[in-house]
């Protein structure tokens, strides 16, 4: 593979995918390419939804009165050798065309750049909030069974189980996921957390193909707990259905809504089993159903891995 791009050169001079498309005449980027979480991207995909042969009538422009097509359409009218591949275009490597029309599950290029790069490299949030002692990261998505869901590049997300569940369960000794091209649906139970002989299913939050699994923590599943939002990752999915299933996840203040939620739940249930609270700081501690294996595992998993 050839050589990244300086991040100092990216930085300087990062125009956006779709002024290099030609779909807009100007717009730099100012987060490093990270489309999936980009209101720009949203906005203009939107746009150019509604004038795809799905809505004939609609009639949406840009300023320059012309209608908004989506950037990868644009760049289907050139030749094919003068398609830039998207790693091009944001900078990481040097020139390279496209030869599977952006359809990049399908480009073995792109699953080894992923490997040499995406896979491998630490997933960092803007910023984390401490509610109760749990960590929440900005950016993140939450599920209803304490998955988390971290948006990445078009319709690929990146999966894990959260801070709250970590400290609940942990420290787990396995995760194990579906295998690299297994299909994956909304709220399916089909990844399994261990610890000793006790297993519990945690709940897919959105649907999808397999297309990384985590090597770290499919060999060792306690360094999760250290960082779960970055180095804690369970799995990669390439998601066709993610516009509406993110609709049943909480992101921001729905997310400190329902950590907080949790978190009482968990004093009433501590409360209700006859033992004092396990607190560090003022805090609960880790390893909590180790320290008070009174609730019960099947108990804990049905409150709050919902399975």
């Amino acid at each position: 593979m050839k050589s990244l791009r300086s991040s100092k050169e990216k930085k300087n001079n990062s125009p956006c995918v779709w002024m290099q498309a030609g779909v807009v005449r100007s717009k730099y980027c100012k987060a490093f390419y990270d489309c999936a979480n980009c209101q720009f991207d949203r906005t203009m995909t939107n746009m150019a939804e509604e004038n795809s042969g799905v809505t004939e009538h609609a009639d949406t422009k840009g300023k320059n009165g012309k209608k908004i097509v989506y950037w990868m359409e644009k760049l289907k009218e050139l030749p094919s050798s003068k398609r830039p591949c998207i790693h091009y275009m944001k900078g990481r490597i040097d020139f390279r065309s496209c030869s599977h029309d952006y359809k990049c599950i399908n480009c073995e290029f792109d699953q080894y750049f992923s490997d040499q790069y995406t896979v491998h490299a630490t997933v960092n949030p803007v910023e984390v909030l401490n509610v109760h002692g749990f960590r929440i990261p900005q950016g993140y998505y939450l599920h209803k069974g304490h998955a988390w869901v971290k948006i990445e590049e078009g319709k690929t997300v990146r999966i894990g189980l959260d801070d709250f569940a970590l400290k609940v369960f942990g420290p787990l000794e396995h995760i194990e996921a579906p295998l690299i091209g297994k299909q994956m649906k909304q709220n399916s139970s089909q990844i399994i957390i261990k610890r000793g002989n006790l297993t519990a299913s945690l709940l897919s939050p959105v649907s999808g193909v397999v297309t990384d699994i985590n090597p770290n923590i499919r060999e060792d599943a306690k360094s999760a707990g250290k960082n779960p939002y970055t180095d804690g990752w369970i799995l990669r999915l390439h998601s066709e259905e993610l516009k509406n299933d993110i609709k049943n996840l909480y992101i921001a203040d729905q997310s400190e809504k329902f950590i907080d939620k949790e978190v009482n739940l968990l004093y009433s249930t501590i409360e209700k089993s006859g033992n004092l609270l396990n607190t560090d700081g003022g805090y609960l501690a880790e390893n909590i159903y180790g320290n008070i294996p009174q609730l019960g595992w099947e108990r804990l998993t049905q409150l709050f891995l919902r399975t």
